[in-house]
């Protein structure tokens, strides 16, 4: 016989909260897809260095100004399996 009392697992909402935006360069897009691959710095909610990786869009994004080689601002989060930008903007 056991008896648990006290057992709390505490769940950190901070990288939920979290929309950093991070820098990238364009490397290739996928309308028909609504994919991107961007090679972007560190994204600190996610604790994933620098790379270059492929994103699925969320339907509000709208990448029709968007060219390769473009320099961009953006937020990406784990949604559904997988890495999807919530976020999306040309870089200053």
């Amino acid at each position: 016989f056991f008896t648990l009392i006290g057992l709390f697992w505490v769940v950190s909402a901070s990288a939920e909260t979290d929309n950093t935006m991070v820098t990238g360069v364009v490397r290739k897009i996928d309308p028909e897809n609504r994919k991107i691959t961007i090679k972007h710095g560190e994204i600190k909610n996610l604790d994933m260095p620098g790379m270059t990786m492929v994103f699925r869009l969320q339907e509000k994004i709208n990448i029709d100004s968007l060219k390769s080689g473009d320099k961009v601002l953006f937020h990406v989060e784990k949604l559904d399996g997988g890495y999807t930008i919530t976020e999306l903007q040309l870089a200053p």
